[in-house]
C-alpha cells in the first residue's frame, strides 16, 4: 500500500516509510545500474549476458526501469540496441523526458568503455532487488500477523508462497502481452522441434506418451480406479520410469502405504524378485546377487518419498515448494487424493467441498511450480453394481465436486480380469489375462484413447503391451502373463503349435 510523502507529495511504499523512520534506506546500487545500462547500449554482448538476469523491477530508480524496458522491447523484436535505438523507443513510449532526455542517455554511455564484468554487476543489482523485496514481504507479513481475523495456517501458506517466489526470482508475476507470450510459445515450439522428442516428461508407456507427448508442465492429472485395479502399481512404475530412465526428479507423496513398503515394491519391480520373497527374505544366493546388482540403479534415482499420513493440502504445498527449491523436482505424485485433508480454515465444510478445495489447490500448485501433478483418486461403488462391462465413467468419480473441472487429464485404470471377465469386449475377443487398460476419459489439450498395458501382478508393475506379429502372439502373451502373475510358470505354460494355430492340416500352416 502506498502513502503520500508529507514532504514531496509523491506516493511511496509503506516499507520505505518504515525504513526512513528507523534511519535506513532501501538497499540499492544506482551507480551499478548506470554502468549496466550504459554497457548494454554500447556493447551487444552486454545485452545478451544481462537480459535474462534482470527485469525492469530490479532497478531502483524509476528512470532506469523505463530505459531497461525499452532495451528489452528492442531485444524482443530482434532490433539492434544502441544509444539511438533506445532513444527512439523511449520517444515511442513517451518516456524520453521522464528519464532525463537524450543528455542522460549519453551520460550513461560515457560511464563505461566496455561490457566487462557486466554480469557480476547485474547480479549485485538483482541482490539489492531481492533484499528490497524481502523487506516489503516481511512488513506485509508483520502487518497481517497482527490481524486477529487471519487464520494462522493461511498466513503461513501465504508467507511461504511469497518467499518461494523470491527464491525463484519472480516476486510478482505481472500480466504479459500477447506479443511476449507468442515469442515464448515460438521458442518452446522451436526447442521441441530441435529435440525431436516429447514436450513433456515421458511416462515410460509408449502409447500413452504418444497421446500426451509426455506429462506437461502445469497439468493436473487424475488417475482414478476402484481398489485392486493397480493405481499404486501404475504410479510407482511411472515414478520409476521417470526417475531411473529419464533421471528426472520426482516427489511421491504416499498417504496409504509406508515409504519402506513402497521402496520394497520398487525393488521387486526392478530386480524381478517377487514381493513375497522380499517380505520373507527367503532368497537364494544368486537372488541376493541379483538384488545387490539391480538395486543400484534405484539407489541413484532422484526419487523422494514422503509417507506423512493425513497430509493436509497446506503441508503438501509447503513440502512441494521446498523440494522444488532444494532438489529441483519436476513431477509430483499423490496416492491418493481422498486421504488428504483441507487443513487451515477450510475445516468444517462437507467432504465434497473439501475435496473440491483440495483439487483446486493441486491445480494451483501445478501452475505455481510449472510441473505436472498426478493425483490418484478412488471411484464410487457404482462401477461394481453396473452390469456387463465394469469400465469406469467420468460420473463414477468419488466425491468429484470440481475434480473433473480442475483436472487437465482424467484417466482410469481398468482390469477386466479382476472381475472374472476373461475376454475383452472388442471384435477380437482377445484374452484379458495379465492385461489392463489405461483409459483417457478427459484430455483438455489432446485426444481420448483406451490404451492396453501389460500387468505383472507378482511384481506389482505395469509395462508396455508388446504387439506380436505371429498369429499365436495374443494367446502366448496372455498365458505367459497369467503364469507370471500367479507364479505358476512351467514349460507347459508355453502354448503348443496346435493351441496357437489350430490343426496344421486344417489351415495349411507349414511346420
Amino acid at each position: 500500500m502506498k502513502q503520500p510523502n508529507p514532504v514531496t507529495g509523491y506516493k511511496v511504499d509503506k516499507s520505505t516509510i518504515i525504513s526512513l523512520e528507523k534511519g535506513k534506506i532501501p538497499p540499492q546500487a544506482p551507480d551499478l545500474e548506470e554502468v549496466v545500462l550504459g554497457a548494454m547500449m554500447i556493447d551487444k554482448k552486454g545485452v545478451d549476458e544481462v537480459i535474462d538476469i534482470l527485469s525492469p523491477d530490479a532497478f531502483y530508480k524509476e528512470a532506469h526501469k523505463y530505459i531497461f524496458e525499452s532495451i528489452f522491447k528492442l531485444f524482443e523484436n530482434s532490433e539492434p540496441v544502441d544509444l539511438l535505438t533506445v532513444s527512439s523507443q523511449l520517444k515511442k513510449d513517451e518516456k524520453l523526458d521522464l528519464v532525463g532526455g537524450d543528455f542522460y542517455l549519453i551520460s550513461l554511455t560515457q560511464r563505461v568503455s566496455s561490457s566487462a564484468h557486466i554480469e557480476f554487476h547485474a547480479r549485485i543489482i538483482l541482490q539489492k532487488y531481492i533484499q528490497r523485496s524481502l523487506i516489503k514481504i516481511s512488513n506485509e507479513i508483520i502487518e497481517e500477523a497482527y490481524d486477529e481475523t487471519k487464520d494462522v495456517f493461511d498466513l503461513l501458506d501465504t508467507a511461504e508462497a511469497k518467499l518461494y517466489e523470491v527464491t525463484q526470482g519472480n516476486v510478482k508475476k505481472s500480466t504479459e502481452s500477447a506479443q511476449s507470450l507468442v515469442i515464448q510459445a515460438k521458442k518452446k515450439i522451436e526447442e521441441i522441434s530441435n529435440k525431436e522428442g516429447m514436450s513433456g516428461i515421458p511416462s515410460g508407456f509408449d502409447k500413452l506418451d504418444k497421446l500426451t507427448s509426455g506429462w506437461q508442465p502445469s497439468d493436473l492429472v487424475i488417475v482414478a480406479a476402484r481398489p485392486g485395479m493397480g493405481k499404486t502399481a501404475f504410479t510407482l512404475t511411472m515414478a520409476r520410469n521417470v526417475a531411473v530412465n529419464s533421471n528426472v526428479p520426482v516427489a511421491f507423496f504416499s498417504l496409504e502405504m509406508s515409504s519402506v513398503q513402497l521402496i520394497t515394491r520398487l525393488i521387486s519391480s526392478e530386480t524381478g524378485l517377487s514381493s513375497e520373497k522380499l517380505r520373507t527374505g527367503k532368497l537364494e544366493k544368486h537372488e541376493w546377487e541379483q538384488l545387490n546388482v539391480k538395486v543400484k540403479t534405484l539407489e541413484k534415482a532422484p526419487l523422494f518419498i514422503d509417507d506423512t499420513p493425513s497430509l493436509s493440502i497446506f503441508d503438501l504445498r509447503a513440502k512441494a515448494r521446498r523440494l522444488a527449491s532444494q532438489y529441483g523436482i519436476k513431477m509430483i505424485m499423490i496416492d491418493y487424493l481422498q486421504l488428504m485433508t483441507a487443513g487451515g480454515s477450510q475445516k468444517g465444510g462437507n467432504r465434497e467441498q473439501e475435496i473440491s478445495m483440495i483439487s483446486r489447490n493441486l491445480k494451483a500448485l501445478a501452475k505455481e511450480l510449472s510441473i505436472p501433478v498426478i493425483a490418484l483418486s478412488q471411484l464410487s461403488r457404482a462401477v461394481e453394481t453396473r452390469g456387463g462391462s465394469k469400465r469406469p465413467l467420468l460420473s463414477d468419480l468419488r466425491e468429484s465436486g470440481a475434480i473433473e473441472q480442475d483436472a487437465d487429464i482424467v484417466s482410469f485404470i481398468y482390469r477386466p480380469e479382476y472381475y472374472k471377465i476373461d475376454e475383452w469386449d472388442d471384435e477380437e475377443r482377445s484374452p484379458t489375462a495379465g492385461q489392463g487398460e489405461f483409459i483417457v476419459a478427459k484430455h483438455r489439450n489432446g485426444g481420448l484413447e483406451n490404451i492396453r498395458l501389460k500387468f505383472i501382478g507378482h511384481l506389482g508393475k505395469f509395462d508396455n503391451l508388446d504387439d506380436f506379429d505371429t498369429p499365436f502372439g495374443g494367446e502366448f502373451h496372455s498365458k505367459m502373463n497369467a503364469a507370471a502373475n500367479d507364479n505358476t510358470f512351467t514349460p507347459d505354460s508355453f502354448p503348443s503349435p496346435s493351441d496357437a494355430f489350430g490343426d496344421p492340416e486344417d489351415d495349411g500352416v507349414p511346420f
